[in-house]
């Protein structure tokens, strides 16, 4: 095993909680005789094996113990990996800003390999302008000083920094017309936004499509959704729902697939991707 993984302190937790489970399971121990272990609960071993709390390395030395993992490479490696799961990500120094829930979201959108995403309301915030950005953070924080927003947009203009990275994941965004249509900021914004997204249909890793009001209804009335796919096998595909006050992260095989399949036949309806850029330059003409 290596003590080198890919992904940041999101990702890193939950590979080491899918470790730990497996171990914890090949052991045949429960929850409950886990977290008696390290003088918890046994709800709080399900949040640790599925990565949703931080790691302290003595709970995890003591686990393996529990565990009968004797072998010292093993532990060396997994103490490893519980070291840099509790790294703080670059996002922390916004952790004021930023909900637990949507810090979970910006973890595991930084060690993605593909990023599905469908958006019915705005254009989905890797793809934004600065000033479409800007125009959105007054919309849902309308009381924020302009020091705040300033940050807010700041913090989505990093975001869209794995884009350019190395290890850039392929990003597929499906739009509903209405988003694209939907004149935030003004029309000069909104200009300046769908040039910005007719030249995204020239990114190598970017496939983008729009769905026309004339498709109709279509699999996905339930609202915006994105489905993560990560690198590491051991990690399953991560669907996320966002609320108004909080987000749903499901990974349970039943209801990824049911995105997937809903993600699939919205691919299936929209515009290709050359349409697309047609439409939008057909959008660009009427403002």
């Amino acid at each position: 095993m290596t003590t080198e993984q890919p992904g940041g302190p999101t990702v890193l937790r939950i590979l080491l909680g899918s470790q730990l489970r497996r171990l914890r399971e090949a052991a045949g121990i429960s929850r409950d005789d886990a977290g008696y272990t390290i003088r918890a609960s046994g709800s709080k071993i399900s949040r640790l094996e599925l990565g949703r709390v931080g790691f302290k390395e003595r709970d995890v030395a003591d686990l393996l113990s529990l565990y009968g993992v004797e072998d010292d490479q093993e532990r060396v490696a997994l103490l490893s990996l519980a070291r840099q799961a509790n790294q703080p990500g670059w996002w922390h120094t916004y952790s004021d800003l930023l909900p637990s829930w949507f810090e979970v979201y910006v973890g595991l959108e930084e060690a993605a390999t593909l990023i599905r995403t469908y958006e019915v309301q705005f254009v989905p915030g890797l793809l934004q302008t600065e000033e479409y950005a800007r125009a959105v953070m007054r919309l849902g924080h309308p009381g924020a000083a302009h020091e705040e927003i300033d940050r807010r947009v700041h913090l989505r203009m990093q975001r869209q920094r794995i884009l350019q990275s190395p290890n850039q994941p392929k990003l597929w965004v499906v739009v509903d017309e209405a988003a694209l249509r939907r004149p935030i900021g003004g029309p000069d914004v909104m200009r300046t936004q769908l040039k910005r997204l007719i030249d995204v249909t020239d990114m190598t890793d970017v496939v983008l499509q729009a769905i026309p009001f004339r498709f109709g209804g279509h699999a996905a009335e339930g609202g915006a959704f994105s489905i993560l796919r990560f690198p590491d096998p051991d990690l399953p595909d991560v669907v996320y729902v966002e609320q108004l006050t909080s987000a749903l992260y499901l990974d349970k095989t039943e209801d990824v697939d049911q995105y997937i399949t809903a993600m699939e036949q919205l691919c299936v309806a929209s515009a290709p991707p050359k349409r697309t850029r047609a439409i939008l330059a057909e959008m660009l003409k009427e403002l």
